[in-house]
């Protein structure tokens, strides 16, 4: 059962959200006033499905020693996947770097605004543009992470979770909501973002706490289960990812290249291995040297 939307989505919900963020907001690096493009993007690399608590070490130890996106660029992707370390999928290391390249070679060393522009940099999609126009930039754009989508289809749509892809439905309730003024705007997409971490969150959500609890269509539902199609269930011990994982430590903390007898004695099931190694290599997270040994690129 999906409820109808609360009569006037935009005075019931945009205000309170942004009263809440005002007194609510966690004090993040790449969302302070003297944050860098190039901070905001490193970060909406190193977030995507990695909580906070990781990212904060990581991106700040990354911001120091690339403090732009062309020192960056001047360095090899190899030690861009060393610095990554475990913050797990460790391919977005390969595109960050990607990214900080063309934005040398084609942007002066500066991250575009143009939502455009940076849709066309490698690693970055629709998300990932529009947060960085918004949050680097103060642009008005519909952002629509995953926290963003749970708020919406709560509060709005009446059920516990959205569909597993965007749809039309959700970009034209996210441009509806959006308020006119640009940098409210770009707060207002923040905001709903941070209120689905804290409070609205997919697991036991704190609706006690919920600024616009009286507006939400899902509580006046009576917070009905989700009855959709399976969510999907990251599993970790035992699978290829942590295998290549496995792999891919041996490398970071070695100091050159390795033989391939170190790599086997990093994981004992020898199909697996084999199978996690050749992905890496295809994924071009490890190279092969010219003498037979395995290192990063």
């Amino acid at each position: 059962m999906t409820a109808e939307p609360t009569a006037d989505p935009a005075t019931d919900l945009v205000q309170p959200i942004l009263d809440w963020y005002d007194a609510n907001a966690r004090d993040l690096p790449w969302r302070r006033p003297e944050a860098s493009a190039w901070s905001v993007l490193v970060s909406e690399f190193m977030l995507q499905q990695t909580p906070v608590v990781r990212v904060l070490p990581v991106h700040e130890a990354w911001l120091e020693r690339w403090p732009t996106p062309a020192a960056l660029a001047a360095d090899s992707s190899g030690e861009a996947v060393r610095a990554w370390g475990r913050l797990g999928y460790p391919r977005r290391a390969l595109r960050l770097h990607a990214a900080a390249t063309a934005i040398t070679e084609q942007h002066g060393g500066e991250v575009p605004s143009s939502y455009d522009d940076l849709l066309a940099l490698p690693g970055v999609g629709d998300y990932t543009a529009a947060a960085v126009a918004a949050f680097a930039h103060g642009q008005r754009q519909v952002v629509l992470d995953t926290n963003v989508r749970r708020v919406l289809a709560r509060a709005v749509s009446g059920v516990e979770f959205p569909p597993r892809s965007v749809t039309r439905a959700e970009r034209d309730l996210g441009a509806a909501l959006l308020p006119a003024d640009p940098p409210t705007a770009a707060t207002w997409s923040v905001a709903v973002m941070e209120l689905g971490a804290l409070v609205c969150t997919a697991d036991r959500p704190r609706c006690d706490s919920c600024p616009v609890r009286a507006a939400c269509a899902w509580q006046a539902a009576g917070a009905p289960a989700y009855d959709g199609p399976p969510r999907p269930v990251q599993a970790w011990a035992g699978t290829d990812r942590q295998c290549r994982g496995r792999l891919l430590a041996v490398l970071r903390d070695a100091p050159g290249a390795v033989g391939k007898e170190r790599l086997d004695a990093a994981w004992d099931v020898t199909e697996q291995r084999e199978r996690a190694l050749g992905s890496l290599l295809d994924d071009g997270l490890v190279v092969r040297t010219s003498d037979g040994l395995y290192a990063l690129p």
